[in-house]
Parts: structure tokens; C-alpha cells; sequence
């Protein structure tokens, strides 16, 4: 090592204020305002912005020329939180300069395989082309694949999707969404997916008492609150309800909250005489209570696929 070496200062790296100056305790601050509990995914979501943090000081002190692959795989049952999640990432990943424009694009299968010869094509390349900038989510993207149907023409639209994975992969990440043990079926059958995700997280099913928490804030949101009495039907329609079929989590709270204000107008407008100005933000126990549910049937009538 020569003289000059000896005296040079070594380069030092204040990588918490690097941290807070992309702005990223905001967005996990975001992320743990709206979404309750999910303690791995959010832990996750820090460990994967950290990396990233790094990578983009690497390549400002020129230790790293490869642009990191950045394509995930959410999985997990309906209603905890992916695409919330892949929102929030989004905005991340623009914060760190991986993506211009951060936008996120949501789409089925439907928004991307046409139905005849020739379809298929401009409907995938047009979706890919307002994603560019931003992040593409594919919810339930094992549907994109049918080998039982030789007239399917969800290869062609995973072929494209493939190419500008590899091609575009410094301004679009793809995160692919799903059930684990579909997804992961998926994936054996199309290892080209496989080998492009970078990132596999695993959304857990919420707690009995996280839906309980959630339930409240979603009517905080809309100015109501359950009464104390309401609360404890509340607690029970979650113990029946996840034991029924088709329960998606957070999805079948806000549906059973939406037919609980249907049911508290319903008997506020049957009253005789006026009501006082609390009972128009508060659900009560009957509210709850005249569920299905407590009567022993189904309170779905269907798998939800929002």
C-alpha cells in the first residue's frame, strides 16, 4: 500500500439517514397504518427496502453495474393485504429510483388474453405499456396458464410478459399474485416465472382478534363505531364466519360492515319519532346479529375475486 493510499480518508456511509432521506419510514409508517397485524410481510417489506437502499448507494459508489431483479411473488389467501402491500412497494421503489413513475397496475387474466387469434397480443402489450415506469400486479396469475385447453391463448400473453420481464426489468417490476399452492403449481409449470422472481412473500390469514381491529377501523373511516354489545356480536360473526366457506379475510369484514349499515338504516328509518343524532354512527348488536350467519347459513354466495 503506498503513501498516498495510507492517507486517504476512508469513505463512511450514514446509511439510517440514507434511509429517512428516500423517505422510506414514511411509506412503512403507511403500511402500518393500513394494514393491521401481518408482522412477517411488513418485516419483509423492510428487509427488501433496506436491500435496495444498499444497492442504490453501490451503484452510486460504483461497486455494482447489474440491475438487481426486482420481480415478486405474493401469495396468500383473498382479503390480506397484497395489493395494499404491492401499492406501498411501488411507491418504494420509486423513492430509490428503480422505477421513473411508480404507478401500479392491477390486472387479471381477462385484462390481458383475448379471446380469439390475434387478441391476445395487443391487449398484453397494451397493459405493459401503462405499467412501464411502475409495478404490474397479476392477481390470481395461475389462471394465465390452462394446458387442459389447447385453444388457449394464455401462453402467448406469458411469453410476452416473460420477454419484458428479462428486457424491461430496470423500469417495471412484476409481482405475481395468488394462492401458495396454486401459485406454486404455476411455477413448476412455467419455471421461466420461476427464475425471473426475486422476492417469494407468504401473506399469513389474519387473526381472529386483527379482524376484530379491522372491522373498527374500517368503520372509523366512515365515521361509525360498533357499541360495546355490537363489538361482542361482532367477535362472534368472525369465529362462525371464517368456518364457512369462501371467507377472505379482510374482504368478508368490509362485505358483513356494508350489510350491517344496510340493516342499522333499515331500522332507523322503521323508527317512530326521531333518533338521536348518535345512532346514526353507531352499529348495535341487531345490526350484527340478523347475519346468516347466526342462522346456521352461508353469508356468501360465492368466492370473491376482487
Amino acid at each position: 500500500m503506498s503513501a498516498a493510499d495510507q492517507q486517504k480518508p476512508e469513505t463512511l456511509i450514514d446509511l439510517r439517514a440514507e434511509f429517512a432521506g428516500a423517505g422510506l419510514e414514511a411509506y412503512l409508517a403507511e403500511l402500518d397504518h393500513d394494514l393491521v397485524g401481518l408482522k412477517p410481510v411488513k418485516s419483509r417489506i423492510r428487509e427488501i427496502a433496506s436491500l435496495l437502499l444498499i444497492e442504490r448507494v453501490r451503484q452510486r459508489l460504483g461497486f455494482t453495474t447489474e440491475t438487481p431483479t426486482l420481480h415478486m411473488s405474493f401469495t396468500g389467501n383473498p382479503g390480506t393485504g397484497k395489493t395494499t402491500v404491492a401499492l406501498r412497494m411501488a411507491g418504494i421503489l420509486k423513492a430509490l429510483g428503480f422505477v421513473r413513475q411508480g404507478q401500479l397496475i392491477s390486472v387479471t387474466r381477462d385484462d390481458l388474453v383475448g379471446q380469439y387469434i390475434g387478441h391476445t397480443a395487443p391487449k398484453t402489450k397494451e397493459i405493459l405499456k401503462k405499467a412501464i415506469g411502475g409495478v404490474l400486479f397479476i392477481d390470481e396469475a395461475y389462471y394465465l396458464y390452462r394446458p387442459d385447453n389447447e385453444r388457449d391463448y394464455g401462453q402467448e400473453a406469458i411469453e410476452i410478459l416473460l420477454q419484458v420481464m428479462e428486457n424491461q426489468r430496470e423500469d417495471l417490476v412484476v409481482i405475481l399474485a395468488g394462492y401458495a399452492d396454486r401459485m406454486d403449481d404455476f411455477f413448476s409449470l412455467n419455471p421461466g416465472f420461476r427464475s425471473r422472481i426475486a422476492h417469494h412473500i407468504d401473506f399469513p390469514d389474519y387473526e381472529n382478534d386483527e379482524l376484530l381491529h379491522i372491522s373498527e377501523t374500517m368503520l372509523k373511516r366512515q365515521n361509525y363505531h360498533l357499541s360495546d354489545s355490537a363489538r361482542d356480536a361482532m367477535n362472534e360473526y368472525i369465529k362462525r364466519r371464517r368456518e364457512q366457506p369462501y371467507f377472505s379475510n379482510a374482504r368478508s369484514i368490509r362485505n358483513a360492515l356494508d350489510r350491517a349499515r344496510l340493516r342499522q338504516a333499515g331500522r332507523l328509518m322503521a323508527h317512530v319519532g326521531p333518533v338521536p343524532a348518535e345512532a346514526l354512527i353507531t352499529i348495535e348488536a341487531e345490526d350484527i346479529f340478523a347475519s346468516r350467519v347466526f342462522r346456521g347459513q352461508p353469508d356468501s354466495a360465492g368466492p370473491s375475486h376482487v
